[in-house]
């Protein structure tokens, strides 16, 4: 059965789903293959972490235990998620792992959200011999550590932004504002922007950086309409992406190039500021359900699963890919979790959003992209050679 240690009634996308069971006499021969993970539930990472991954954690459980079991090495086996709420804290996550992986002593991890916490755990789930896919963790740092057991699923900084600034560049684009949230992912991708920009013509004409918990984005929005760019750029998080595009809706702040971070390509977000008012909003976002066959396959069950609660058009997919490459990798060597790294580290694995490789700790073969809300649907527009839809290089007026 799909087992929860601390039945905590989820927040988000997770809300109401509970622990799903199965008739016992399924699983009556056989152990239970134990995962653990911790999740915020609580505090300002919930929207990313119960958007992006803990619905997909809880999905993939209940898919495998009603096919018969997690395939171990040809043997079916239950699956037991045994979790906690890590209530945003990096404390407290560190701490939940190192209860998992020590006197736990579960069988795998699964890893938590965001760049910060991941960065945190990584080396504690390396030297305990714990190999971790993460879907959410977007820093270079983390890549130079060189922690043989950890590998991110995202395109890394220089791919993300590098794809944006080859897509300003092609559609003319002379002048850019960027703000960018004062943390890891927001101060790594400010860099790799900085670096992307380089010879291209480009001028920043403003940049701002502004600490997580920010409530008002107004003064600088304003700030940076008086000087009129081409395009804006906002490295920020699910609750500053909201913020900014309300804010910049108000303010009548509407750029041809409107470019926001993590939460773009979320529900939420098309929720929140309608389907006409996200209309040409610009994104991180890498797929969507024209992505595959298997792509509409996982989107269509998830939304069906939480009553109508898509994935995100980013991350969401990276999870799930990371829970395919996982399950591969058991049904092929086991629960030996030396030759889960092996195999993770050596094999292209076929996924929803195509091919992944790692090259040390990074997923080399995803490509940089960009996504656009259009007509509803956050599509893939660049690079051309895997868009889903073609670019709108003119954003039209909020709504």
């Amino acid at each position: 059965m799909v087992q929860q240690s601390k039945r905590t009634l989820l927040k988000g996308a997770a809300a109401a789903v509970g622990a799903a069971t199965f008739a016992p006499q399924l699983f009556a021969q056989e152990k239970p293959v134990r995962i653990g993970y911790a999740i915020a539930r609580t505090g300002p990472w919930t929207g990313g972490a119960q958007i992006s991954q803990e619905p997909n954690y809880l999905l993939w459980a209940e898919q495998q235990n009603a096919a018969g079991g997690l395939n171990v090495k040809g043997v079916k086996r239950p699956i037991e998620l045994i979790s906690s709420d890590d209530r945003s804290d990096i404390e407290t996550c560190v701490r939940s792992y190192e209860k998992l992986m020590g006197s736990d002593k579960v069988d795998l991890i699964l890893p938590p959200w965001g760049s910060n916490a991941n960065f945190a755990v990584a080396p504690l789930a390396n030297r305990m011999g714990y190999p971790v896919l993460a879907p959410t963790a977007l820093s270079r740092k983390l890549v130079e550590m060189k922690l043989p057991n950890f590998f991110l699923l995202l395109q890394q900084p220089d791919r993300m932004v590098g794809a944006l600034v080859d897509m300003l560049v092609a559609n003319g684009v002379k002048t850019l504002a960027v703000i960018y949230v004062d943390d890891l992912f927001g101060l790594e991708n400010y860099a790799a922007l900085k670096i992307a920009l380089r010879g291209t013509g480009i001028q920043i004409v403003e940049e701002k950086s502004y600490p997580g918990d920010i409530k008002d984005l107004s003064p600088v929005l304003r700030s940076i309409k008086d000087k009129n760019p081409d395009a804006f750029v906002g490295l920020s998080y699910p609750p500053d992406t909201i913020l900014a595009s309300k804010q910049s809706k108000e303010s009548g702040f509407n750029q041809k190039f409107y470019y926001a971070s993590v939460g773009t390509a979320f529900q939420l977000y098309r929720n929140v500021m309608t389907p006409a008012g996200a209309e040409g909003v610009l994104g991180m976002g890498s797929w969507n359900s024209k992505t595959s066959p298997a792509a509409k396959a996982y989107f269509d069950a998830h939304t069906k699963k939480f009553g109508g609660k898509e994935p995100d058009r980013w991350a969401s997919g990276h999870c799930w890919a990371g829970l395919e490459i996982m399950q591969a990798a058991v049904a092929k060597v086991g629960l030996d979790r030396k030759a889960i790294r092996d195999y993770v580290a050596a094999t292209t694995h076929k996924t929803i959003i195509g091919d992944v490789k790692f090259t040390g700790s990074e997923n080399t073969a995803t490509p940089g992209t960009v996504g656009q809300w259009q007509n509803g649907e956050f599509e893939v527009v660049w690079p051309a050679k895997i868009a889903t839809a073609k670019l709108n290089p003119n954003k039209p007026a909020w709504k």
